[in-house]
C-alpha cells in the first residue's frame, strides 16, 4: 500500500504544478489579450477624437455603456463585420505571442515533470546503493543492523531482506557451532581409536616374536607330550606343526592389514577434525609443478612397482603455484594412488598447463572410468564407489578436495571420452 500511496502522490504533484503551470499560462494569456483591446480602442477612440471632437462624449457614453450595462460582451449590431471586417483581421500580430504561451505552458509541464522523473529515479537509485552495500557488507561478515529509512516502494524489499539476512546469521552461527561440535566428536573418535590399535598392534608385535623365536622343548621325564603337542615358552603354548605355524602367520598378516588400515583410518579423522574445526593451518609458497607431481609419485613408487603400474609425467616446463608443498603432495598422491587401483599394471598419466586465469593439473588413467551414478559423490567423505579397491576408507579424495578448495582451487572428477577416469585441477591467480 506504501507504494501505491507514493506512486499517487507524485502522480498528484506533477498534475498540480501541470495545472498551476496552466493555470498561469491562462492569466498571462488573458492579461495579454485585455492589454491588446485597451491598446486597440486607445489607439482608435484617440483617433476619433482627434479628428472629430465632439464624438468625445459619445466614445465615452458608448464604452461606459459596454463596461456597465451590457454584462454579456456582446454587440448590439455587428458593425465591423458589416464593414467587411474579420477576427482574424486583428489577432493576426497576436498569433506569434498564442503560440509562445501555450509553448511556454507546455515546456514548462515537461521540465516539472521530467524533473520529477529524474529526481524520483535517483532516489530509487540511492536506495538500490544503499541496498545493495547492506548486502555486501553481508557477504563480508560486517553488515549493521538495517534502519528504517521510510516509507517508499523498498520498504517492504528492505523488510524482507532484513528478515532473510537475520534468518541466515542465525542459520550460519547453528551451523558453525554444529560443525565445531562435529569436528570435536571426530577428533575424540580418532583419539579413542588409537589407543586399542596400540594395544592390538603390540600384541601382534609379540604374537610374531613368539612365533618367530626357537620353541623350548619343555619333556618332563617319562611324560610324553600329550597329544603330539609340543609344548613352547613357559605359559605360551608352542606351535602344533609347521602348517598351524603358517596358519598363524597368515592371520597375524591379516591382523596387520586390518590394523594398518584402522591406523589409516584414525589420522584421516584427526585431519578431517582438523580442516572442520579451522586449525589446519596451510602454508603458502612458490612450487613447481613438475616437482610437485615427481616427488608425489616417489612417495609411491613401492604401490606401483607391486601392482606393475607405471608413471607418466612429461617435463613441460617451469610453472609455479603457491600452495602448502606437503598437504598438496598428499592430494596428489590420493589421486594418483586412486588411478592406480582403477588401473592396476596400466599407466597412471600427468599433465599440466597455465593461462593467465589458472594453473591446471590432470591426472587420469586408462581404466573403466568411473561409474556414471558414482560421479557426483566421488568426493563426498566416506563414500566408496562400485569399482572402489578392497583397502580404501573412502577419505582419500574428500581429503584431497578439501586441501585444493582451501587454497582457491577447484577439483572435477569426469570420465575421458576414450575411456578412463580423469581428475581436473585448476589453482587460480587471484
Amino acid at each position: 500500500m506504501s507504494g501505491q500511496k507514493n506512486m499517487l502522490a507524485t502522480l498528484g504533484f506533477v498534475v498540480s504544478v501541470s495545472l498551476i503551470a496552466a493555470a498561469v499560462s491562462v492569466l498571462s494569456a488573458a492579461y495579454h489579450y485585455s492589454r491588446l483591446q485597451f491598446d486597440l480602442l486607445n489607439v482608435i477612440c484617440g483617433k476619433v477624437v482627434e479628428q472629430e471632437p465632439e464624438t468625445k462624449n459619445i466614445i465615452s457614453a458608448a464604452l461606459k455603456a459596454y463596461t456597465e450595462g451590457n454584462a454579456d460582451r456582446v454587440p448590439e449590431e455587428d458593425v465591423l463585420s458589416a464593414w467587411g471586417y474579420r477576427i482574424s483581421d486583428f489577432s493576426g500580430s497576436a498569433c506569434g505571442q498564442n503560440v509562445w504561451f501555450a509553448a511556454t505552458g507546455f515546456v514548462t509541464g515537461i521540465l516539472l515533470f521530467i524533473f520529477t522523473f529524474l529526481y524520483r529515479n535517483k532516489m530509487e537509485a540511492l536506495r538500490i546503493r544503499a541496498l545493495t552495500e547492506y548486502l555486501e557488507n553481508v557477504n563480508t561478515g560486517k553488515a549493521p543492523v538495517l534502519s528504517a529509512s521510510g516509507e517508499d516502494d523498498f520498504s517492504k524489499l528492505e523488510d524482507e531482506i532484513y528478515k532473510t539476512v537475520t534468518f541466515l546469521y542465525q542459520t550460519k552461527d547453528s551451523a558453525v557451532q554444529a560443525r565445531n561440535e562435529f569436528a570435536e566428536n571426530l577428533s575424540n573418535i580418532a583419539h579413542q581409536i588409537k589407543t586399542p590399535i596400540t594395544a592390538i598392534s603390540l600384541s601382534v608385535q609379540m604374537m610374531k616374536q613368539n612365533l618367530n623365536s626357537k620353541p623350548l622343548w619343555v619333556q618332563q621325564v617319562g611324560v610324553p607330550p600329550e597329544d603330539g603337542r609340543m609344548a613352547g615358552a613357559p605359559g605360551i603354548p608352542g606351535p602344533e606343526s609347521p602348517a598351524a605355524m603358517d596358519a598363524h602367520c597368515k592371520y597375524l598378516e591379516q591382523v596387520e592389514k586390518q590394523l594398518a588400515r584402522l591406523t589409516h583410518l584414525e589420522e584421516a579423522l584427526l585431519v578431517l577434525s582438523r580442516i572442520d574445526a579451522g586449525t589446519l593451518l596451510l602454508q603458502r609458497d612458490e612450487v613447481d609443478v613438475f616437482t610437485l607431481l615427481v616427488l608425489a609419485a616417489d612417495n609411491l613408487q613401492e604401490l606401483f612397482v607391486s601392482s606393475c603400474t607405471s608413471v607418466d609425467i612429461p617435463e613441460l616446463g617451469e610453472m609455479l603455484v603457491i600452495v602448502d608443498p606437503d598437504w598438496t603432495m598428499e592430494a596428489v598422491m590420493n589421486l594418483m594412488k586412486n588411478c592406480m587401483e582403477h588401473n592396476p599394471g596400466g599407466t597412471v598419466h600427468c599433465s599440466y598447463g597455465k593461462n593467465p586465469l589458472y594453473t591446471e593439473i590432470l591426472i587420469w588413467d586408462d581404466g573403466e572410468g568411473f561409474a556414471k551414478e558414482d560421479i557426483p559423490h566421488i568426493f563426498q567423505r566416506f563414500y566408496r564407489g562400485q569399482n572402489a579397491g578392497g583397502g580404501g576408507i573412502g577419505i582419500g579424495l574428500a581429503l584431497s578436495k578439501e586441501v585444493i578448495e582451501r587454497q582457491n582451487g577447484t577439483i572435477q572428477a569426469k570420465n575421458k571420452p576414450d575411456g578412463g577416469a580423469l581428475f581436473e585441477i585448476r589453482f587460480y591467480s587471484h
